[in-house]
């Protein structure tokens, strides 16, 4: 028998080649895997303090959420009340009806313009005499004081204070325009009050963000603390800061999702507990309106801040008091 030569027995050995970029990826999101379900399995041992974090969270979240829905809710009934915002154009005596029926139609092709009623003299001087009385008085006069009338409607797009006040001012040019007439004040209190909720609504979110954040963080670090010893026996058999942040990442991920979840819970049950006595109230006023609730849009974006925001304190609660666990 021949003898094997050296690198016969080389060739013969089973080669150990680096894992490939396939096997790589598939371990790294596997680790994830393992530990995103193992921090939710830590948190389900203790479900009350787990719910009663995340509840937390849920209303702090809840409270702003809230707030936006209704405010968007008023916005729409203040766009579609009859009395607001509108332009009353009082047109000269010497008009026609057709020369304020062909200035109406001129008025109804801008952008700012929504509707335009016209509103002849005759008809003026009816409403006039329901609605103060003055019969006798009227039939007195020798010639009809009351101009004829065009009802300019706003579109919702250009509907605020210096826009409708922009309108006001373009369309008291016409040569065939007398007077026009705005309630600017009113309207502008209505915008402002508005606008003030608004910031309001932004102010108390942010507000609330950075309580969720303190909550989180304050969490994270009581569990930190708790599991200081396996933290120094993992960082002393060489477990780097990246292996050791991972499971408390994902735990804040996971008070941040149920928080999510108990946010969107309260908002769409106080919106149900409100929606019956607002369809009272809208059908003693013989209108229409619906309550809107959330759309698809609201609840992933509450789901993805709830989220960050435990992320966020999570990850600040880890980078500030990992560094102070040191082995010794």
């Amino acid at each position: 028998m021949k003898p094997t030569s050296t690198d016969q027995l080389l060739e013969d050995i089973p080669s150990r080649d680096k894992p490939g970029l396939a096997t790589s990826v598939r371990t790294y999101f596997l680790r994830h895997a393992q530990v995103f379900f193992y921090s939710l399995g830590q948190l389900w041992q203790a479900p009350f303090s787990m719910l009663m974090t995340a509840a937390v969270i849920g209303i702090a979240l809840a409270l702003p959420t809230g707030m936006h829905v209704l405010l968007n809710n008023a916005q729409q009934i203040s766009g579609g009340w009859d009395g607001a915002a509108k332009v009353s154009l009082y047109l000269k005596q010497k008009v026609s009806e057709q020369r304020a029926q062909k200035l109406a139609n001129k008025i109804r092709k801008l952008a700012q313009v929504a509707e335009v009623e016209y509103i002849s003299s005759k008809k003026g001087l009816e409403e006039f005499r329901q609605r103060t009385g003055y019969d006798t008085a009227l039939k007195a006069l020798d010639d009809n004081p009351i101009p004829a009338t065009l009802v300019v409607t706003p579109n919702l797009r250009f509907n605020n204070a210096e826009q409708i006040e922009a309108l006001a001012v373009q369309l008291g040019k016409y040569k065939q325009v007398d007077l026009v007439q705005l309630d600017s004040e009113w309207v502008q209190r209505l915008f402002a009050i508005m606008d003030i909720v608004s910031q309001g609504v932004v102010i108390l979110g942010i507000m609330l963000s950075i309580g969720v954040l303190l909550v989180v963080g304050n969490t994270i670090r009581l569990a930190i603390q708790n599991r200081r010893d396996e933290i120094v026996i993992v960082k002393l058999i060489g477990g780097t800061d990246a292996f050791i942040r991972r499971p408390f990442l994902y735990t804040g991920f996971w008070y941040g999702f149920f928080g999510g979840i108990i946010a969107l819970i309260l908002v769409f049950l106080s919106l149900f507990l409100m929606s019956g006595p607002i369809e009272n109230l809208a059908g003693l006023y013989q209108s229409q309106f619906d309550l809107n609730k959330m759309d698809f849009g609201t609840i992933i974006t509450i789901l993805v801040l709830s989220i960050g925001l435990g992320l966020g304190g999570s990850w600040i609660a880890v980078g500030r008091h990992l560094r102070d666990i040191e082995p010794r």
